[in-house]
């Protein structure tokens, strides 16, 4: 007859399996392929400064709010860490002046374990560093949401995950020796909530914000 200690570290077994299985790491729908098919048909801008994340990195004019700067735009609406890992070879390929990364709020929308966002991170860092070596790595807070607006119920009450994340992308910088900017610092009103001028539904970000921010970093000397 099995013991009692083996059958404890079978039940662990079979529970840490029922956890990784629920671990939604999907990404390439319809959208996604399409903007690979498109990006696949840009010329090669290598040395161009690479913005790299979902719809709120994609939905930026940064070429227009950067003029005379090279730029590539990476983002790909409704993103995660899993799909931004699986399209980094095109990333690299570009061999970046500058990367700015902002991934993470798609992953926490859906549910995924902070320990496999973080995990995924990890990769993407270590990925960029080992086949871009030059390039300047920017590791950027996910931004906070304002919960009035939010009409997707499963983004509401995710703010202490947004901290809780960022608290952990934040560590991830520093181990790697990377740059962290906390967006928080513009676009944060006293309660730690998007500004309300900032956002239609309470995640993505206006065009004028789109302009604060690139003053803010402009300011830093990120750009």
């Amino acid at each position: 007859m099995m013991s009692y200690k083996l059958l404890l570290a079978a039940g662990l077994l079979l529970a840490a399996g029922a956890r990784a299985q629920s671990v939604d790491s999907s990404y390439a729908n319809d959208y996604y392929k399409g903007r690979m098919a498109l990006f696949a048909t840009f010329p090669a801008q290598r040395g161009a400064i690479v913005f790299l994340g979902n719809s709120i990195t994609e939905r930026g004019a940064w070429s227009e709010l950067l003029p005379g700067k090279k730029i590539a735009n990476r983002g790909i609406g409704g993103d995660n860490t899993f799909g931004v890992l699986a399209r980094l070879d095109g990333v690299i390929a570009l061999q970046p002046s500058k990367l700015m990364l902002l991934i993470g709020i798609n992953d926490i929308g859906r549910g995924l374990p902070e320990s496999v966002i973080l995990s995924n991170y990890r990769r993407i860092l270590e990925r960029l560093r080992a086949g871009s070596p030059k390039t300047k790595i920017y590791v950027q807070s996910v931004l906070p949401m304002r919960e009035e607006k939010l009409s997707a119920s499963y983004l509401k009450n995710k703010a202490e995950r947004v901290k809780s994340l960022n608290v952990g992308i934040a560590a991830l910088a520093k181990e790697f020796g990377l740059p962290y900017l906390n967006l928080h610092e513009w676009a944060a009103d006293g309660n730690g909530e998007l500004k309300a001028e900032y956002t239609g539904d309470g995640i993505h970000v206006t065009p004028i914000a789109y302009a604060e921010w690139v003053k803010w970093l402009l300011a830093r000397k990120v750009l």
